[in-house]
């Protein structure tokens, strides 16, 4: 894999690309970064056209100061600016977690460049839930102490995870290891964004095939809400993968590699 700046901001690698192969983009989610899909860029550079990239604030990315710099448009516009840029046309787009909701909102701006649609973890629904009632409050209040605090711009890195294998959802050294990677700012406020209850979806209108992959486990985005995701997309396929949790792209690397290859090898 070879590794490259777009505009300086934008952190990203990829495989040499071949006019004949299926081209997969994969978006990490909250306080992770390109690292996270290491072990599937191994898998799949060998077969398919690979694209990894660090979001903006995370990894080696640039990062941001100010809480709008956090939308979830402005995370879809750099990911339509790295697709435009690399001129990539009917992509298998690939989210984990918050990266759902970035891979949702560039569908609204450029669906028809999409050719299938692999979600994992994905963070829906969590703006109507009952912890957003609880942690929307804690989160506005850290958004008002950050703006208050000094600014540090400097990228950090990546995470090695194959420190951090069968981590649970909440454990303290794989979550600190993020959030120390990515820095408090970048952190809660991209945590934030995914709890914004204006956030909409447009389900209706994703009519390519598209695969919903989610953990038995998942004690941060409900079962019930990624099953109620897939129900709401036509030609949708949902695999709910036994005794895993949210960290299915670290903890089922062989299950989410076997889905996601038969999947889009039957498209």
């Amino acid at each position: 894999m070879q590794e490259h700046y777009l505009n300086n901001e934008i952190y990203y690698r990829i495989n040499e690309f071949k006019p004949d192969r299926k081209t997969l983009v994969f978006i990490h989610g909250v306080s992770g970064s390109s690292s996270a899909w290491l072990p599937y860029e191994k898998i799949f550079e060998n077969k398919y056209n690979v694209l990894t990239y660090d979001i903006r604030g995370h990894g080696l990315s640039k990062k941001y100061p100010s809480y709008s710099d956090y939308e979830v448009k402005k995370f879809a516009e750099d990911l339509n600016n790295l697709i435009s840029y690399l001129n990539l046309k009917k992509i298998v787009l690939i989210s984990n977690s918050f990266g759902g909701l970035i891979h949702l909102e560039y569908l609204k701006m450029h669906g028809e460049n999409v050719f299938a649609n692999v979600f994992t973890s994905p963070e829906v629904y969590l703006n109507t839930g009952f912890s957003a009632k609880i942690f929307r409050p804690i989160l506005s209040l850290f958004k008002i102490i950050l703006k208050t605090l000094p600014f540090n711009p400097k990228p950090r890195g990546h995470v090695d995870y194959s420190k951090h294998k069968n981590s649970t959802d909440w454990d303290i050294s794989r979550n600190l290891a993020d959030m120390k990677n990515t820095g408090l700012r970048a952190h809660f406020y991209t945590l934030k964004q995914s709890m914004n209850v204006k956030q909409e979806y447009n389900l209706e209108k994703i009519n390519v095939p598209t695969l919903i992959i989610h953990g038995e486990k998942d004690t941060m985005v409900p079962l019930k809400n990624a099953l109620n995701f897939s129900k709401n997309i036509t030609n949708s396929k949902f695999i709910n993968i036994k005794n895993i949790d949210h960290n299915t792209v670290h903890n089922a690397v062989k299950e989410m590699s076997q889905a996601i290859e038969s999947f889009v090898e039957k498209i």
